[in-house]
C-alpha cells in the first residue's frame, strides 16, 4: 500500500514532514499547532484563540485527505497547563459534537515553541 503525503491548503508549508499522511483509509495527522498559512503564531498567550486555531488547522489537513471531524477515530491532545482543560472541554464540544474519537490529553512542561499553548495530533478513518 502507498502512503500518500499531503501537504494541507491553507497550513504552513512544510520541508520536515507532511501535515498528513493517507494509508489506504487511515489518515495520519501531525501535530497542529497555533499557526497560520504564513507561519505566524495565532493569539500568543491566549488558551481559547490558540485552541480555535488548531481545530481549523486540524479541519484543513482533514480535507486534504477528503475527511472531516467526523473522521476522527483518535485524537491526542498537548496542553502546557491542566487549567486549560475546562476551556478545552467547551472548545472540543464546539467541533467534535458527532461521534467522539478515542482521546489521550496530557500535560507536559513545554511543546516545541514556548508561545505554543495546545498541540494536537490525530488518526483518521475513511468509511
Amino acid at each position: 500500500m502507498a502512503l500518500e503525503r499531503l501537504q494541507a491548503d491553507g497550513l504552513p508549508p512544510s520541508s520536515l514532514y507532511s501535515h498528513a499522511v493517507k494509508a489506504g483509509n487511515t489518515v495520519y495527522i501531525a501535530g497542529q499547532v497555533s499557526r497560520n498559512e504564513q507561519g505566524a503564531i495565532v493569539a500568543p498567550g491566549d488558551f481559547r484563540g490558540q485552541a480555535h486555531q488548531v481545530f481549523a488547522n486540524l479541519e484543513k489537513a482533514l480535507a486534504a485527505a477528503g475527511a472531516g471531524f467526523q473522521d476522527f477515530a483518535k485524537i491526542t491532545i498537548l496542553l502546557t497547563d491542566p487549567r486549560y482543560r475546562d476551556p478545552l472541554r467547551e472548545i472540543q464540544g464546539q467541533y467534535l459534537s458527532g461521534g467522539l474519537p478515542a482521546s489521550t490529553l496530557l500535560v507536559v512542561a513545554a511543546l516545541a515553541d514556548p508561545e505554543y499553548l495546545i498541540e494536537i495530533e490525530a488518526v483518521a478513518v475513511l468509511t
